[in-house]
């Protein structure tokens, strides 16, 4: 990885010292002339050129399903994490009674959809996150019944950096006949995830995060044994087959997961995720695994040392690229803000501060975090 070549992609790296990609991942230079082009395009020419701008989507499209092992077709572009995860909550035939399992340090995305089926009487079984900052596997197994109709967990928790245990999920969701959702915004860009050896049945995630990419666009996974589980809610003139033939009528939905497109795409918004995910592939998703990981472990080690006291697990397999950390001696509020004023840039969640570097970073970074910290 030749981390100067790289940094010259980002503009952020001029000024701050930007560890916050958990938050608000910054825009690559790519991704922005992709977005500058395409608005010069509509400037110039009005809607002259829509054929390439539709060529563009589905090469996104197939970028996006070859980060996730996925078949394009399995692949829809959504506003946002909400908006996909709503999909399959809204799109699911439920019973009296019928539960969902989640965690209970979920970010609200993977909340407030299931807490919107209780017209339906459908119920929610929280997980507890425990002391160490970790949701055991056999927690969520235990909650499990016949009622249980979906397991819905991120892929890593957004205030720890606790990667799940999605294999041993997904193996528990096939034996009890479970639909498996996974809100994957806080890895997909920063972590390999194989979907396909995995066995999700849906994923939903924003782009705005560790995709580098324009808030307003997400990518929706839709296995293509599990799409026709769903009803579609949302519908409109994009959704139905010869979807050109305005006057036809024909209400035949779509046969993959664009049926849930249900109109004009942000367009804009897929040509920064084009340029991101182009980048994100060139460098390969396993190399920049190992890098978040590296920093993330000289992070800790340097807090350690200082000190502070590190809530995200750090076993193997539950690392990711959020690290959170506290003191009971310090005003993490202040801590931050000083930090802010140094031009470092972090977060607090949860009473702790969080830190979340992607591959773009560098050790000197981490290290300039270390000497500010009190």
């Amino acid at each position: 990885m030749d981390i100067k070549k790289i940094r010259k992609e980002f503009p952020v790296t001029k000024k701050y010292a930007y560890l916050d990609n958990a938050c608000i991942g910054p825009l690559s230079y790519r991704a922005t002339a992709y977005m500058n082009k395409f608005v010069d395009d509509m400037a110039r020419c009005g809607g002259i050129n829509e054929d390439r701008w539709v060529e563009d989507v589905n090469k996104t499209r197939a970028m996006a399903a070859r980060l996730l092992n996925a078949d394009p077709s399995e692949i829809a572009f959504t506003k946002n994490t909400s908006e996909g995860i709503s999909f399959v909550a809204n799109g699911l035939g439920w019973s009296i009674s019928d539960n969902v399992v989640i965690t209970d340090v979920e970010f609200p995305a993977n909340v407030y959809p299931w807490m919107n089926l209780k017209d339906r009487w459908v119920q929610i079984k929280f997980a507890a996150e425990d002391d160490a900052g970790r949701i055991p596997f056999e927690k969520i197994e235990k909650l499990v019944d016949d009622k249980t109709k979906v397991i819905s967990v991120s892929f890593v928790e957004f205030t720890s950096g606790f990667r799940n245990d999605l294999k041993s999920i997904a193996n528990l969701c096939k034996k009890r006949g479970v639909v498996f959702v996974v809100d994957g915004i806080q890895g997909l860009g920063a972590l390999e995830l194989d979907v396909k050896k995995i066995g999700v049945d849906f994923l939903s995630a924003d782009g705005h995060k560790w995709l580098l990419s324009p808030e307003g666009i997400g990518i929706f996974y839709a296995r293509d044994r599990s799409l026709e589980k769903l009803t579609v809610r949302e519908v409109g003139w994009a959704s139905v087959v010869d979807k050109e033939n305005y006057l036809d009528y024909n209400f035949t939905l779509r046969p993959d997961a664009s049926r849930f497109e249900c109109g004009s795409l942000n367009t804009l918004g897929i040509y920064g995720l084009m340029g991101s995910l182009e980048l994100i592939l060139e460098i390969g998703i396993k190399e920049i695994e190992e890098r978040v990981l590296d920093l993330t472990d000289h992070l800790v080690n340097g807090l350690e040392n200082k000190g502070y006291k590190i809530f995200s697990s750090r076993r193997k397999g539950e690392r990711s690229g959020i690290v959170s950390f506290y003191s009971e001696h310090q005003d993490l509020a202040s801590v931050r803000n000083t930090l802010k004023s140094w031009g470092i840039i972090v977060n607090l969640r949860d009473g702790r501060i969080r830190v979340s570097p992607h591959f773009y970073n560098t050790h000197e970074e981490i290290d300039r975090l270390l000497r500010h910290l009190p």
